[in-house]
């Protein structure tokens, strides 16, 4: 009998990642870099430009790490996805932007807007870790970086949405996308191998769990930088800031009580914590400048906190057992339900500040309509995506090797057991 493992990428993916970054190189010989004098405006950039590769490095890198035998593959594929995401991401912005002129300068601040269009494919591959190796999902960098530039430039060319709204749909864009990619992707159960054996190998152990908590604290701290990155009043900056504070402070209280309320003991569950916590920065994300009472935050922030532990007791058995997307990281109901959430409350918030029915109406259509455009290119292009990945070219690792770094990684020492 043969071995699982897949067969070696020695060919395959120094030839696709090499070549793909050779071409980056190519093409940013257009590009140039602008320059500006230094000023106050430059370095708060600097500083938010700090926090954003923070999060989407360790945050994201280490909040992936819970798994007991995909640790380092969890960390080090999430910053290969930012490394390749951020360059695409700029090449996108500046080659597709009209009218197109041959040499294109770049500065912070589209560094800036790069990083935070790298967040929906971060989130994406929570759920795509695992089950996919490198050379599959540097194909799912490009598309879906790709398919949220078709996003945003739809938004802002047709409904009109701000730079800030736009980033803020990247959670449900990211979210269902990631689900429908597992979902192609864990359609076939495996093969040759038990459910228990399957199961065991994608369980947490302490230590992962610990290193998993570490990115939520990072995310946690840095999370008010994230959804302010793109406003650009500073009256509106430090709204967002604040609001977002208590909103994730809620959240916080809210999934730790209710993780124990739901448990028959009383116990606390460590899933529940690395993904609830964060619920309510996501949902404020969109509404966060316009929230002008620290209550309304704080109600918030307490509903995102039940929604996502309602969400990781209850989605994970249609999931799971009806949709066959094993450990699919908790994105649902992290980032996509809560991002839905926020969206709902910006369009209820953004009401307020109209006074005629015909306002009312119009605006209610344009951000209905960019929400549910994102949704539906998200889980369309999600859907294709997945399907590409499934093609026998990209060498995807044997089911039985889901969640196996020893499928990717040499090893230091003889892996007796792993």
């Amino acid at each position: 009998m043969g071995s699982k493992y897949p067969r070696s990428l020695r060919c395959c993916l120094p030839l696709w990642a090499f070549v793909l970054q050779v071409a980056f190189i190519i093409l940013f010989f257009f590009i140039s870099y602008d320059t500006p004098r230094v000023d106050q405006k430059l370095m708060e950039t600097y500083q938010v430009f700090q926090d954003l590769t923070l999060m989407a490095a360790l945050g994201f890198g280490f909040l992936s790490s819970s798994f007991r035998r995909h640790s380092w593959s969890s960390v080090a594929f999430n910053f290969f996805i930012l490394a390749l995401g951020v360059q695409g991401s700029i090449l996108l912005e500046r080659f597709l932007s009209w009218p197109f002129v041959k040499d294109v300068a770049i500065n912070l601040f589209s560094i800036r807007t790069a990083t935070v269009s790298t967040i929906p494919v971060l989130i994406s591959a929570g759920a795509v870790l695992g089950k996919a190796n490198l050379v599959q999902l540097a194909a799912m960098v490009l598309v879906e970086a790709a398919a949220f530039r078709a996003v945003r430039l739809v938004d802002k060319k047709f409904f009109h949405m701000e730079d800030h709204i736009i980033a803020m749909h990247g959670h449900v864009f990211g979210a269902y996308f990631g689900l429908l990619v597992a979902w192609c992707l864990s359609r076939s159960p495996p093969r040759g191998m038990g459910e228990k054996a399957q199961t065991e190998k994608a369980q947490m152990a302490t230590s992962s769990s610990l290193f998993a908590m570490l990115g939520t604290f990072l995310l946690w701290i840095f999370w008010p930088s994230f959804n302010s990155a793109l406003l650009e009043w500073p009256n509106e900056k430090k709204t967002a800031v604040l609001n977002t504070y208590y909103v994730l402070a809620v959240s916080a209280v809210t999934a730790t009580s209710m993780s124990a309320l739901s448990h028959p003991q009383g116990k606390i569950n460590m899933v529940h914590i690395h993904n609830a916590v964060l619920a309510g920065g996501v949902a404020v994300g969109a509404p966060c400048f316009l929230i002008t009472s620290p209550w309304i935050a704080m109600v918030l922030g307490l509903t995102a906190g039940l929604i996502s532990i309602g969400g990781a007791k209850c989605l994970p058995v249609c999931l799971n057992h009806m949709l066959q997307i094993q450990k699919h990281g908790g994105i649902h109901y992290t980032f996509g339900l809560p991002g839905l959430l926020g969206a709902v409350t910006y369009i209820l918030l953004i009401q307020m500040n109209n006074y005629s029915i015909s306002q009312v109406t119009n605006q209610m259509i344009k951000d209905f309509g960019a929400l549910s455009f994102a949704l539906a290119v998200g889980m369309v292009s999600g859907l294709l995506t997945g399907w590409l990945l499934n093609i026998k070219i990209w060498r995807a690792p044997h089911a039985s090797k889901y969640f196996d770094d020893q499928a990717f990684w040499e090893f230091p020492h003889l892996a007796v057991g792993f």
